[in-house]
C-alpha cells in the first residue's frame, strides 16, 4: 500500500462526503437566508422560527436526493472494494 493510494482514497472520501452533504446544506442555507430576511423585514426575532423550516427543508431534500446519495455512496464503496486487490504487500 503506497502513500499515494491512501491519499487517493482519502481524497475520494472527502469529495464523496462533500458531494453527498451538499443538497442538505444548501437547502438549510437558503431556508435560513429566507427566514432571516423575513425576520429582518418584520422585526420578529423568534429563535424557534428558524429551526422548524430548516429541519423540514433538510428532510425534504434528503427524500428528494436520497436515491442519488445512495448511488454516489455505493459507487465510492465499490471503488474502494475494487482497489483492495491493488493493495498488495
Amino acid at each position: 500500500m503506497t502513500p499515494e493510494f491512501v491519499i487517493d482514497i482519502a481524497r475520494k472520501a472527502i469529495e464523496t462526503v462533500l458531494l453527498v452533504s451538499a443538497p442538505m446544506l444548501l437547502s438549510a442555507l437558503v431556508i435560513g437566508l429566507v427566514i432571516s430576511l423575513f425576520q429582518a423585514a418584520t422585526q420578529i426575532n423568534e429563535q424557534t422560527m428558524t429551526f422548524v423550516p430548516k429541519i423540514v427543508g433538510v428532510l425534504v431534500s434528503l427524500l428528494l436526493f436520497g436515491p442519488w446519495i445512495i448511488k454516489v455512496i455505493l459507487a465510492f464503496t465499490q471503488g474502494v472494494f475494487d482497489g483492495i486487490p491493488l493493495i498488495g504487500p
